[in-house]
């Protein structure tokens, strides 16, 4: 952890979390005003947050063999075994049915073909600069357009700003936010947000914040789209920094967790369906004053367990066979080289020695 940012580590699992929250709250939203206004809060920013900070880390990727292969390795792979197993899961547990497998992304797959597109894009959009943030845009205000969805093409480009921003950032603007007066602007603007997301019946329906639909399916209460649209991105954009601000910034067990957001992330999905399944989800819209607060920790729980050392690295074995494969396959080969140092080399047998050591012994 010494060569790590705890930063970076509470960040990603504190926002990781809170996509188990956001998604366990589907299953109560519907009967509970407070619920439904906490889910549209946290999708109006906890995402971008996601993956403006993703953006960030993604900074240093290059076209080479090495990160290409990575590409298909950790996240063209992962989406293939969890995207089949998920569905697996859904029919035989709920009775669900679903068609164009793997081109139309379960609901929280779809993060990976988007981090596996982004990807492709960053040295294009580094190279432009901060023009990146402003291409962006319009690709994402051009996206609510597009009838075509497969991979959840609509969303990709919806959250492209976010990433653009975060390719743009450096280390000392990220410093800005360490300051005792950021904090203090940012616990204001999240103040705003959540009385701003109060209003989402009258502007803008909660489907704005997911970015997935096109803007014919979409109410806009006579508001033109695009400017909701850019209404939203900015929401989101202001939003997602003043939550970076207040995340702490020293280590902890909670940093080391952060490591495995991506296992919590893809895992996270089988446990909330499981519960939604279960005689819960009825029990919790029934006896929303305890359903709430219980729905909120049992994810955060659910988050916690997924992201623990025993249960992580389990996990991750199973989401990225590939590199668990070639890690072992480099500590083996590794191990050989140390014992052969260790030992020596083995002594030649007596028919191999030279001829004049063979005459000296005798």
């Amino acid at each position: 952890m010494s060569s790590r940012d705890p930063w970076f580590d509470n960040a990603k699992m504190a926002l990781v979390t809170l996509v188990v929250v956001g998604h366990s709250l589907v299953m109560i939203k519907a009967a509970s005003p407070l619920a439904d206004h906490l889910y549209d809060f946290l999708y109006a920013w906890h995402m971008p947050a996601f993956v403006l900070v993703t953006g960030y880390l993604s900074r240093n990727f290059r076209y080479s063999r090495a990160r290409l292969w990575s590409l298909v390795r950790g996240l063209v792979v992962p989406y293939i075994l969890i995207e089949g197993a998920l569905a697996v899961f859904r029919h035989l547990a709920g009775g669900e049915d679903f068609h164009n497998l793997w081109l139309v992304p379960h609901w929280p797959m779809w993060f990976l073909p988007a981090l596996f597109f982004w990807r492709l894009l960053t040295p294009p959009l580094r190279r432009l600069g901060p023009a990146a943030v402003a291409v962006a845009i319009g690709l994402s205000l051009v996206g609510g357009f597009l009838d075509i969805d497969y991979l959840d093409l609509r969303r990709i480009l919806g959250f492209l700003p976010f990433y653009a921003i975060g390719l743009c950032l450096t280390p000392g603007t990220l410093e800005h936010l360490r300051s005792t007066r950021a904090r203090v602007v940012a616990a204001a603007a999240l103040v705003g947000t959540w009385f701003a997301t109060g209003l989402t019946d009258r502007v803008a329906e909660t489907h704005w914040f997911l970015y997935s639909y096109t803007y014919a399916h979409l109410e806009t209460h006579g508001h033109p789209v695009l400017l909701i649209r850019a209404g939203v991105l900015a929401l989101g954009v202001l939003a997602a920094f003043s939550a970076l601000a207040l995340v702490p910034r020293t280590g902890g067990w909670f940093t080391r967790m952060g490591a495995a957001s991506l296992v919590v992330y893809l895992c996270h999905g089988f446990v909330v369906k499981a519960v939604g399944y279960s005689p819960y989800d009825d029990w919790a819209q029934a006896h929303t004053a305890v359903g709430l607060p219980l729905t909120i920790a049992g994810a955060a729980a659910v988050a916690l367990l997924l992201a623990s050392t025993w249960v992580a690295g389990r996990l991750q074995k199973a989401i990225d066979p590939l590199s668990y494969a070639e890690g072992e396959l480099d500590r083996a080969v590794e191990l050989h080289v140390i014992a052969d140092e260790l030992v020596g080399p083995e002594p030649p047998r007596e028919e191999e020695r030279p001829l004049a050591t063979a005459g000296a012994a005798g």
